[in-house]
């Protein structure tokens, strides 16, 4: 049987496996097979390999049947056998054909089973949206925790605890009913003493919140630090890392999820709530033994949770699955991607009806801008392409030093005490700058928003001339002091968010990328918008903004270049291109910021590509020494066929098994002296003619 696409690692098939090809009077499947052993390289203690080969007649080792408890199952640390996973559900899946002309329950089962693959993704769509929504919750009820807590009910985050207050609109976070830690302590919330007091529980509750999430990796589920992305891309490669998907780590990681983020560290739960996603779909997928009994199709799913994963992270379900397709799969065939967009779909609607954060959306930075943009304007969106790239490249190569360092030095013996140190130096840093001692998401949420007249942020503090507003739209304006001030502060947040972010990304907690970029991204972005919206409105008169920008007119909304400028830093580096356009204009609902998007996103692609070809998720992967073959890599071999095929010339013969002609002994004495994966069968010694392939692992189980 011709097997057509078949590479080292990957089966690629052109039908889906719902649609195979009947073969009439086809007696043995011929396939590639790697006659070498498995090279030794240093990667981390992982073997690995990538076999061809399928199961021949029906006098081989029936796979379907497994008659023999662990035969046709894989090691930990080692790569499945693509072309064997396939040959076994197309086996699977003619049975079942042929059964379902024999009786009613026969056809009701085939049925079944064509259906389960969509009953599947509604169960992983419930549970990662209900499980997204449970984080959420809990993660704004604890930060807010850090400042104090509500007398009403002390289950009740800041926000929930003043929709009930009689207070004025202005006056809406200083609501009777939430006490500040030094309110309920000493009575008062004035003073040097009571800021004293707010402070240090703010460092306490942080240190608390850290601490016990390491303490829960490290005790219960080491497989739950970092973000687990590059890990899934591994896996999704067909690798096998035996509990990284399990129930302990989904228990483990959503729970330390939830404190990690609590604690202030600059770090997200977008990344983790993929990994999330993953583990939901496969444990659920030991409901369906279509699913359980193939690694295949098991990696089929996998793609689908990831998709529903990153629906819930950003409210974007569209974005989830183009950000599987072009980020972390590996084998994607269309039928996944109809069960992904599927799967996104309900994950996003069981989160919006949940409503984790009261106001109808499924992300807390929502915005709307209303205002167009202008060509001009392109100019100043490129630079902050440029800055995305350049920040992309300087942090994955100051993130992969750091690493390296805790991974070859006494430094990573001793994770509790890292993390204890770096949550401390955040939290001592954080507290005093009031952009930085909000949430990250909240961060994002006042950077992207475009002021209108009832904001009482300091980045809205313009001087007013309430006779030149028409309506809600309020012209460019000249800053008031309030603006002066929180650009300072917004500096400072800048600074202190690129440097320690690359101390905190992979730590021993669950830690995302996505929201700490889309951060260091969103100030520059709002630092540059006021930057050209204050020189717009004082030289008005210049020919560049002659033509569109007329005085009294709103034309630069600051709030446009921190969304673009966040495009750009996660763009730089992730390396995202068109997941991360649709994931951002999703995010804003805005048709006409595709183009700033776009060009952003290829700019910062552009210039971190010509400083390092790696994104993040990659680096990591060729430090810890997954194996892992990027489909998108290109590489220059010049090593003819004839140079690596053996037997060579004055070479032993190759070490094979035939098909009848051997006894156990024969068998058992090639395990013994050899030590290859696996060996290929032959009609003879005489003929050579390829039938099969049999893994060592298989021989050893069954003798």
């Amino acid at each position: 049987m011709d097997q057509k696409g078949y590479r080292r690692g990957s089966f690629q098939s052109a039908t889906s496996d719902e649609d195979m090809l009947e073969i009439a009077g086809a007696s043995m499947d011929f396939s590639m097979a790697d006659d070498d052993p498995p090279l030794d390289r240093e990667m981390g203690g992982f073997s690995s390999y990538n076999g061809g080969g399928m199961n021949g007649t029906s006098t081989m080792m029936d796979f379907l049947e497994e008659p023999l408890p662990g035969v046709g199952t894989y090691e930990d640390f080692n790569t499945i056998d693509w072309v064997r996973e396939k040959s076994r559900d197309r086996d699977r899946h003619r049975e079942i054909t042929n059964r379902s002309k024999e009786s009613t329950w026969a056809l009701l089962h085939s049925v079944s089973d064509a259906f389960s693959g969509w009953l599947l993704m509604l169960l992983i769509g419930l549970l990662a949206g209900s499980l997204a929504g449970l984080i959420d919750i809990s993660a704004h009820w604890m930060t807010d925790l850090k400042e104090g807590v509500c007398l009403a009910g002390f289950w009740f985050n800041h926000e929930h605890c003043c929709w009930k207050s009689n207070t004025t609109f202005t006056d809406r976070d200083k609501c009777p009913e939430w006490k500040s830690w030094s309110q309920l302590i000493l009575g008062h919330g004035e003073g040097a003493f009571a800021y004293i007091l707010n402070y240090f529980m703010y460092v306490i509750w942080a240190l608390m919140f850290s601490l016990l999430a390491v303490l829960l990796v490290k005790g219960f589920a080491p497989y739950a630090c970092g973000s687990g992305i590059p890990e899934i891309k591994t896996i999704l490669s067909g690798f096998i890392i035996r509990g990284y998907l399990g129930k302990w780590t989904l228990v483990i990681k959503t729970i330390t999820l939830v404190l990690a983020v609590s604690s202030g560290l600059s770090l997200g739960k977008e990344g983790p709530l993929v990994h999330v996603a993953c583990c939901c779909g496969n444990i659920l997928c030991h409901l369906f033994t279509k699913y359980r009994k193939n690694e295949a199709k098991r990696r089929e799913v996998l793609s689908a949770a990831a998709a529903a994963g990153v629906s819930v992270a950003f409210g974007a379900p569209i974005g989830g699955v183009l950000f599987s397709l072009e980020e972390v799969s590996y084998y994607f065939p269309l039928k996944t991607l109809w069960r992904s967009f599927f799967a996104a779909l309900v994950a996003a609607f069981t989160l919006r009806s949940i409503n984790p954060f009261g106001n109808s959306r499924l992300v807390l930075f929502y915005v709307e801008f209303h205002m167009p943009w202008h060509l001009l304007e392109l100019v100043p969106f490129i630079l902050l392409g440029i800055f995305g790239g350049l920040w992309g490249a300087f942090f994955i190569r100051s993130n992969i030093a750091w690493c390296r360092r805790r991974k070859t030095t006494r430094l990573g013996k001793y994770p509790v005490l890292e993390v204890f140190v770096v949550t401390a130096i955040t939290a001592i840093l954080a507290f005093p700058n009031e952009y930085t001692r909000m949430s990250t998401s909240e961060l994002i949420s006042e950077l992207f928003n475009d002021c209108g007249i009832l904001d009482s942020s300091q980045l809205c503090e313009y001087v007013n001339d309430f006779n030149s507003t028409k309506g809600d739209d309020l012209p460019d304006r000249a800053a008031g002091p309030g603006v002066y001030t929180a650009m300072w502060q917004l500096a400072l947040a800048l600074i202190m968010k690129v440097f320690i972010t690359i101390f905190t990304f992979g730590m021993k907690v669950p830690s995302g990328l996505f929201i700490p970029s889309m951060a260091v991204g969103a100030i520059a972005g709002r630092l540059l918008g006021v930057a050209v919206e204050q020189l717009a409105f004082y030289h008005h008169d210049w020919a560049i903004f002659s033509g569109w920008c007329s005085q009294g007119a709103d034309c630069i909304t600051p709030g446009l270049y921190a969304m673009v400028g966040a495009a750009a830093c996660l763009g730089g580096v992730t390396r995202m291109t068109v997941s991360l356009v649709v994931i951002m204009f999703e995010l804003t609902g805005g048709l006409e910021y595709i183009v700033p998007l776009m060009a952003a996103a290829m700019t910062s692609k552009w210039v971190a590509d010509a400083i390092g070809r790696e994104g993040i998720y990659d680096a990591h992967i060729r430090l810890n020494g997954y194996p892992f073959l990027e489909a998108k890599e290109e590489f220059s071999h010049k090593t003819r066929a004839m140079d690596v095929m053996r037997p060579r010339k004055n070479d032993p013969p190759l070490t094979v098994i035939t098909q009848d002609s051997m006894t156990v002994e024969d068998v058992e004495t090639i395990v013994t002296k050899t030590t290859y994966s696996g060996y290929p069968v032959v009609v003879s010694r005489a003929s050579q003619r390829l039938v099969g392939f049999v893994l060592r692992r298989d021989l050893i189980i069954s003798i």
